[in-house]
């Protein structure tokens, strides 16, 4: 069990944390929500030792083997990566190592007893298989065993993230704490990260923004407002019913004790000045006090979490034929991505663009929007042209892009630039007002607007990008990973927006929440060795597709 009492957290002004005591309980699986800046990831800190509190203290029992998810995806470059993985378990890789540095030298009696108490550790770790135990989360993470005796520097990014979370599940800890562990996973390895985890026995302690994830993994939500922690039992579904409905009822009980106050004070008014009423008076100015404390301490708080108000609008819609992929291919140096392929969007098509990660998803998007003519400057640079064949725009097409890497998109034009000033760089024919208003809507009110581009965080740097979407107006918009950084209440002010849009969507996403509901056609890419990616476009929305893959799959 691990118990926060009276824990205080503040950074400079702002007050995350005030006299929060509450406890996780062994063997529950807890996901922690709450808006961007609420204090998730400093509470994951604060479990994990790396935060101290300012006030109050975290007990956490010293028997209890804690795994946490590291962050530097380059503290093991040098590493084989199997190594990597089993020096998640410190006792086992610490007795391994001992034992392979004193079979170096001579082996004396002394060390021949060394050597056995080494064994034993080993045993008792079942080091004899560990490298097997290490292969099967690697693979089960989606790193092919032909990867596990190379170095971890050859790997990108969102693999080193695999590398690490498979070392920390390696530790087998009896508790798990995990910032945002889906990013960068594609969608088959957040379906088996999702099922490691349902499978788990210790205490699970779990930041996530995908709330699919979280209704399939967690069996409470650890709400993070009000400057406190909120346990809710069941998954996030059921914790958004009971927020919702514990909110309605302090709303409900607020109105009924302000009416009530109102009603006290009028008889104070009329009667509080004559002698014979002036005991009642003070009655009531004493129910009057007790009722004002209760709709402080009980009526409804202001949340961290606001929803942004996104609507993509056009003037004009595009032709029937959007745009098409004719033979065209893309190589990089001698890894063939695509060779011929052949692809054609219609107007209204909402297509999710999926498959494992680095099979060329992102490619895809770049080349499609490499060929339209009419980008700005800021966009073209993160787009790619093919080498051979052609893509085809149609007619009237007006094409919005969002770039995955979302700093990168800003912050090579934006040095020195607030949020509104970017934006207005693009839009210099619309009023100042008009910008404003856009910026508001996502959640760049007052002062936040002019908020250096340089100091943005994930989700504002999102946030901003979808604002230029905004007031671009196209009817084509082609978006890569737009979820990434967003919380909760933001992806779900998005996905508002784009299910009201009726021009064309294509996507990569992996939200499966997000894709599900958003997809009405499905390009899956797989990678066929020396021959570039194969397209498996399905008519029908992602939970269709998957089921036809899984029945494809059982038929086998």
């Amino acid at each position: 069990m691990i118990v926060l009492d009276k824990v205080t957290k503040r950074f400079g002004p702002k007050i995350l944390f005030e006299h929060v005591s509450m406890q996780f309980d062994p063997g529950k699986r807890y996901g922690v929500t709450g808006a961007n800046g609420a204090g998730k990831s400093t509470l994951i800190k604060m479990l994990a030792g790396d935060e101290d509190t300012d006030q109050g203290s975290i007990t956490i029992p010293g028997n209890l083997r804690l795994g946490v998810l590291k962050q530097n995806h380059f503290a093991y470059d040098k590493e084989r990566i199997l190594d990597a993985v089993m020096m998640g378990n410190h006792a086992l890789w610490e007795a391994l190592a001992e034992k392979d540095r004193l079979l170096t030298g001579e082996v004396t009696d002394e060390i021949g007893i060394r050597l056995g108490e080494l064994e034993g550790i080993v045993a008792e770790e079942n080091g004899y298989v560990a490298e097997s135990e290490a292969a099967e989360l690697l693979v089960g993470l989606g790193i092919t065993a032909d990867k596990h005796e190379q170095p971890m520097h050859v790997l990108p990014a969102g693999y080193k993230i695999r590398v690490l979370l498979a070392q920390v599940l390696f530790g087998k800890p009896d508790v798990l704490l995990l910032d945002e562990p889906t990013n960068h996973l594609d969608l088959d390895s957040i379906r088996w990260l999702e099922n490691f985890l349902i499978g788990y026995r210790g205490t699970l302690v779990i930041i996530s923004h995908d709330r699919h994830f979280l209704n399939s993994a967690a069996t409470h939500i650890a709400d993070v407002d009000y400057r406190t922690i909120t346990v809710y039992t069941g998954n996030y579904t059921d914790f958004v019913d009971a927020k919702y409905e514990n909110r309605q009822r302090a709303e409900a009980q607020a109105a009924a004790a302000k009416k009530k106050v109102g009603e006290l004070q009028d008889f104070v008014q009329r009667f509080g000045s004559h002698a014979s009423k002036s005991k009642q008076a003070q009655s009531r100015l004493k129910q009057i006090e007790k009722l004002e404390g209760e709709i402080e301490t009980k009526g409804p708080k202001r949340s961290s979490l606001v929803r942004p108000f996104v609507r993509f609008a056009f003037d004009k819609p595009s032709g029937r034929d959007v745009v098409r992929l004719v033979d065209a291919d893309k190589r990089f140096s001698d890894l063939t991505i695509f060779n011929k392929a052949n692809l054609s969007i219609n107007r209204g098509d909402r297509v999710a663009v999926t498959g494992p990660n680095g099979v060329g998803k992102s490619t895809l998007l770049k080349l499609l929007v490499g060929s339209y003519k009419l980008l700005d400057d800021d966009t073209r640079r993160y787009v790619l042209a093919p080498d051979g064949g052609e893509v085809r725009w149609g007619h009237d097409t007006s094409v919005g892009y969002f770039a995955q890497d979302h700093h990168e998109s800003i912050g090579e034009t934006a040095k020195g630039y607030t949020a509104y000033e970017w934006l207005y760089s693009f839009y210099k024919d619309l009023d100042k007002e008009t910008i404003r208003g856009a910026l508001g809507k996502l959640l760049f009110s007052g002062e936040a607007a002019l908020k250096n581009t340089e100091s943005l965080s994930g989700g504002e740097a999102a946030r901003l990008l979808l604002a230029k979407l905004v007031l671009g107006q196209h009817n084509v918009l082609v978006l890569d990973e737009p979820t990434n950084h967003l919380d909760i209440e933001s992806i779900e002010g998005l996905l508002d927006g784009l299910l009201q849009f009726t021009g064309t969507l294509i996507f990569v996403s992996h939200d499966r929440h997000f894709v599900g509901r958003l997809a009405t056609r499905v390009i899956d890419l797989a990678r066929m060795p020396g021959k570039g990616c194969t397209f498996d476009d399905f008519g029908g929305t992602y939970d269709e597709f998957v089921d036809k893959v899984g029945q494809e799959r059982s038929e086998r």
